[in-house]
């Protein structure tokens, strides 16, 4: 696998088709852009073309949602080869996707599906795992999923498990704060609890997004702006990890770039007042020393 540093990308977007227009006219007003890999896996076409300026101008990472990194089907190996040939290609700061299972029997779900935390999920995954990057010639960014139903026979909290995937296959991990903050409210538990199970040095992207309030739980739905206790799980964890590349999602009702240009900004300037804070303070981030702060693929 490649032994390069991480970088540290600054408040991003995602590459969105709603703002390719714009963004060819004018450019954008981010740090980076995060693409979702199954679109570009294409071998020519505006998508293709579209991605190659945005790299020109933009660092840029590649997101999955069909790794089934959970599942029991056999990994795909045509998928991993299509993303590997992808990342060559745009050279990505790197390549992440879900904790989740996304279909059985050959068929894809076209959804993110929770999974057992369990050891004998937990070896399962971490199998897996290790199989997927060995292929990828890279190390995979895990991220958290929101989730709507729990398995009474798991063993093992949410951020236990990722943190074990993430020591036991050498992975990374992605954090998405809104997911961490729909699980909670929809499961009963401090969505804190599950940042902090998570070894800091390990997280090098964090997911910001909006979601919507059924009355009987929430539904992670990219369709609104960030809430403010999303935004101050975000400081938590920054508290916990120093310096982490952050990233806006907005996915559906997707207003004008500037709107989400805004939010990218916001989440900036959140980061550099905790940051600034913390440093006033000389208060030592726990578990974070700088080594893989912004460490390895």
């Amino acid at each position: 696998m490649s032994g390069s540093p991480r970088p540290f990308l600054g408040s991003g977007i995602g590459l969105r088709t709603r703002h390719f227009d714009e963004i060819a006219e004018r450019g954008a007003r981010v740090d980076w852009f995060e693409a979702l890999s199954e679109n570009f896996m294409t071998p020519g076409g505006r998508p293709l073309a579209v991605l190659e300026r945005v790299r020109r101008d933009f660092p840029i990472a590649l997101h999955g949602v069909s790794l089934s990194i959970g599942g029991t089907d056999p990994l795909d190996v045509d998928y991993l080869r299509r993303v590997r040939a992808l990342a060559d290609r745009f050279d990505p700061a790197w390549l992440s996707d879900h904790l989740c299972w996304t279909g059985v029997d050959g068929r894809n779900l076209h959804d993110l599906l929770p999974l057992p935390w369990t050891e004998e999920a937990l070896e399962h995954v971490v199998g897996r795992v290790v199989a997927a990057q060995e292929r990828l010639g890279r190390r995979l960014v895990l991220e958290n999923v929101s989730t709507y139903l729990a398995f009474e026979h798991s063993t093992l909290s949410e951020g236990e498990f990722l943190a074990a995937v993430a020591d036991r296959a050498d992975c990374d991990i992605l954090l998405d704060v809104n997911n961490a903050y729909v699980s909670g409210v929809n499961h009963g538990f401090d969505p804190r609890s599950l940042i902090d199970a998570l070894p800091p040095d390990r997280v090098v992207q964090i997911h910001l997004a909006g979601h919507s309030d059924l009355g009987t739980h929430l539904l992670d739905t990219h369709d609104h702006p960030v809430p403010e206790p999303v935004w101050e799980l975000f400081r938590h964890a920054l508290r916990r990890t120093g310096p982490v590349s952050s990233l806006v999602e907005w996915d559906g009702a997707i207003p004008p770039l500037a709107r989400v240009e805004e939010e990218a900004a916001r989440a900036k300037e959140v980061a550099r007042a905790v940051l600034a804070s913390e440093a006033e303070a000389g208060a030592p981030r726990q578990g974070k020393s700088g080594g893989r702060a912004a460490s390895a693929a």
